[in-house]
């Protein structure tokens, strides 16, 4: 399963990447990453944009990673 989670905020006048902007408190890549697991997916690849590192450090707080 893939995942695109790209996007700079530029358009949400925030310096802040988009996947990572919060819903509820919680980033919105989070509730696609949920959906996705109800799925039982083998592996879930998450493609990431601007500030990379950023997404995926927030991420793996948030969700076990295996492999970045």
């Amino acid at each position: 399963m893939i995942i695109l989670a790209g996007g700079d905020g530029a358009a949400m006048r925030s310096a802040r990447p988009k996947p990572l902007h919060r819903i509820c408190g919680r980033p919105m890549v989070g509730f696609v990453l949920d959906a996705v697991g109800q799925l039982d997916p083998r592996r879930v690849v998450v493609v990431v944009g601007s500030d990379g590192q950023r997404v995926a450090k927030e991420l793996a707080e948030v969700k076990p990673v295996t492999d970045i």
